[in-house]
């Protein structure tokens, strides 16, 4: 297994768009909006963190994809393809982590 699942995974996802909500859970959640979504990705994550200090590295495992599956229905819903991340991720390669926060607009 590689990250070509994610992409693989993002095809699917983004397939559901416009389909039944009574039939796909991913329908479902394009039905409910951008905020519910959103609502979803961040509570995914905090079960992340929970799973990470409290639950051990299965229950971290399973919450990492909820995790994912939640983030690629949000790129889906906001028009954002995985390989846009991809060459973002890639730009940053071998920057530190310091540089890289530090090269951003400040607001």
């Amino acid at each position: 297994m590689d990250a070509t699942v994610l992409d693989k995974l993002f095809e699917t996802i983004a397939s559901r768009k416009g389909a039944d909500p009574s039939e796909s859970y991913t329908a479902k959640l394009f039905s409910k909006g951008r905020g519910k979504i959103a609502q979803k990705v961040g509570e995914e994550g905090v079960e992340c963190v929970i799973a990470a200090l409290s639950e051990g590295n299965d229950k971290l495992t399973a919450e990492s994809a909820d995790l994912f599956y939640h983030l690629l229905v949000l790129w889906a819903e906001a028009g954002v393809k995985p390989e846009e991340v991809w060459v973002e991720l890639a730009r940053r390669e071998g920057i530190s982590g310091i540089d890289e926060k530090n090269s951003r607009p400040k607001d």
